[in-house]
């Protein structure tokens, strides 16, 4: 398994176009980060995108990629099934 630290090589603004569900943006952020405490929320996925790339430590992890499915943050069950 290959492990990359976002903060230092984030993921693409297509790869989080892709996978982010527009219906439920903010699933995919990190509300607990200092940084997204100090904005308002976002209103939409691309405010949520933007954010996200100007600070890629507010993108929830870890993301797992296997073959097509992404998870987004750690979910045991996801896990267990995928791995």
């Amino acid at each position: 398994m290959e492990q990359i630290d976002i903060n230092k090589t984030p993921p693409p603004r297509e790869f989080l176009e892709k996978h982010i569900d527009a219906a439920r943006f903010l699933d995919y952020v990190s509300t607990r980060s200092p940084v997204f405490k100090e904005r308002p929320l976002p209103r939409s996925k691309k405010e949520a995108i933007d954010l996200m790339m100007d600070n890629p430590n507010l993108i929830r992890r870890p993301i797992l990629v296997r073959g097509s499915k992404v998870t987004f943050g750690f979910d045991k069950d996801e896990y267990d099934r995928l791995t």
